[in-house]
């Protein structure tokens, strides 16, 4: 077989492949997401501090290929980044918030290849908003702030961490 022959048939295949995974259309009115557009998509998470009384918002985000640093938010603003899903839709970051004055952190995933997330997300934009009492994701169709993850107390080393 020529190489022509084999890369248009391995081009099929992986066309084929692409179409198969392309989920069923929905008469239903919540939106739904092409695939194939999921994969190719840049996608954008956003943290926000949304802590009361002008308290800092520490910040640690990473997947398992990027470090994003560390940062100390004052309060209304964010850090964002952006990306492109891999190839196997393994995607996934995770972040640590913590707010010292109040002696609480959190560490959870802020992305991961789920369709009820992407639907919040708007299929693009997640925006985390630490708050006083928790976490919250906010649901960008429906137009609030959902609940999502109680703070922790600091018990042992994250006791004494301290922010800069």
């Amino acid at each position: 077989m020529s190489p022509f022959c084999i890369n248009m048939y391995l081009f099929l295949v992986f066309a084929t492949l692409l179409m198969a995974a392309n989920p069923s259309t929905s008469t239903s009115s919540a939106p739904t997401e092409d695939r194939r557009n999921m994969f190719f998509s840049t996608f954008h998470v956003h943290a926000v501090n949304g802590l009361s009384s002008n308290k800092i918002l520490f910040i640690h985000c990473k997947s398992a290929d990027d470090d994003l640093g560390e940062h100390n938010l004052t309060a209304n603003n964010e850090f964002q980044w952006k990306f492109k899903t891999n190839f196997f839709e393994t995607t996934l970051f995770w972040c640590f918030m913590a707010s010292r004055s109040d002696h609480v952190h959190a560490k959870f995933n802020v992305f991961m290849m789920n369709k009820a997330l992407f639907y919040k997300c708007n299929w693009k934009h997640c925006i985390w908003i630490a708050k006083d009492d928790g976490i919250y994701l906010r649901n960008i169709p429906q137009n609030y702030d959902e609940f999502q993850y109680k703070w922790e107390r600091d018990v042992g080393p994250l006791a004494n961490f301290t922010i800069i």
